[in-house]
């Protein structure tokens, strides 16, 4: 009996209608930011109840050029969480402002909110959550923070597509919302992001930061107001993301299924009794995650190896992992800038033991019952 074939810990899946479609745009020569960006703009302004949406190259540049929209620059101060992809602290440096990075709750992950509050100084101009594997923080409590202190909030939901909180959708409310549709997210353009904003100036602004600060008027009338960077979405990456929106709804679903089956599977082979910690469910006071990770925490100090060696051993049972993420303040830039070991005991101990089994559509219904059963191998056989 051959072995089952690879596992990776995600796959995009493009169908062949959007292939096709992609074909026809890069036959119709327009094939840089035209008729199909609008039509994803407006798609998106849909399912984000109408507020104004620009797409952009990546889910880094939308952030970049939130930043901007919110005034921030040198002086300022910027509260994120040290749990994520280093681009949230490193568009923070780009505009010139500092990241102050505050520890993450335990049991969400992600920024924990009485370490922000008492992170407040008359420096900070805004709040920047990120909500890891599409959790949402508590909206409500962060919105109020965010109000008594005058502060701005652009949300790095680049994870959260289709996440709720208290039944609303992500997007649909609150200040800035970022967005990516990067390769391995719930949909993807291969590249791109968008940003939702709260009125069309702001929209307008965007549109001139995410292509030069260039203003037209007329036929050939031409300005620079301000100076911005070259982040648009092309045609041919809009035409992908007009593939993948409709099966939104689907894919949530789906991906709400394979993370049942891996609670169920969890349980089944006793990873809690290992020292493993499990994600939170969904829907935890009032949070619907969109399950666009499922990570454990495994016990890494007891493993013979570390976690290196628990994605070996999956590894050659034909399972793929990630790290998502490595503590960012102990990066060699962020200790330049004064981090130290110790600082965030929390992130730290997250940071070197997180470990993203597989999760996407496509995946076998059985395939959560063999990852949780060559995972609780592992660890067994490294514990110490």
């Amino acid at each position: 009996m051959s072995a089952p074939a690879f596992l990776p810990f995600t796959r995009p899946h493009i169908d062949e209608a959007t292939i096709a479609e992609v074909g026809r745009v890069l036959a119709s020569g327009w094939i840089t930011s035209g008729p199909k960006v609008q039509a994803f703009e407006a798609a998106l302004s849909a399912l984000f109840g109408g507020r104004p949406v620009r797409s952009f190259a990546n889910g880094t540049a939308t952030m970049e050029v939130a930043l901007r929209l919110a005034g921030i620059g040198p002086g300022d101060e910027v509260i994120t969480t040290p749990i994520t992809w280093v681009a949230t602290a490193n568009v923070i440096v780009a505009v010139g402002a500092t990241p102050v990075l505050v520890d993450v709750d335990p049991r969400t992950r992600n920024l924990d909110l009485d370490a922000v509050e008492a992170a407040i100084t008359p420096r900070t101009r805004a709040l920047m959550p990120v909500y890891l594997s599409g959790l949402p923080v508590d909206m409500d409590r962060l919105y109020a923070i965010a109000a008594r202190h005058g502060l701005r909030v652009i949300e790095d939901a680049a994870q959260a597509i289709d996440s709720r909180w208290q039944g609303r959708r992500i997007g649909a409310f609150g200040d800035l919302v970022s967005f990516s549709f990067q390769a391995n997210k719930n949909i993807t353009c291969a590249e791109g992001g968008c940003l939702v904003m709260n009125t069309p100036e702001e929209a307008v602004r965007a549109e001139r930061l995410r292509l030069q600060g260039v203003v037209r008027r007329g036929d050939d009338g031409m300005d620079v107001e301000s100076p911005g960077g070259k982040f648009n979405l092309t045609d041919i990456h809009a035409a992908i993301g007009l593939g993948q929106l409709p099966q939104l709804e689907a894919v949530t679903r789906r991906r709400s299924a394979l993370a049942q089956a891996y609670f169920e599977a969890a349980d089944r082979h006793g990873l809690a009794e290992l020292g493993i910690e499990l994600p939170l469910p969904s829907n935890t006071s009032g949070a619907l995650t969109n399950w666009h990770l499922y990570q454990v925490v495994l016990p890494a100090e007891r493993l013979a190896g570390g976690r290196a060696a628990v994605m070996q051993r999956l590894r050659e049972a034909g399972i793929g992992s990630g790290v998502h993420y490595p503590a960012l303040h102990l990066f060699s830039y962020y200790r330049g800038l004064g981090w130290r070991e110790g600082m965030l005991p929390q992130a730290e101990r997250i940071g070197r033991a997180i470990l993203t089994l597989p999760l996407f559509p496509q995946m076998d219904d059985a395939d959560p019952e063999r990852v949780c059963r060559h995972l609780a191998d592992a660890c067994r056989s490294l514990l110490r």
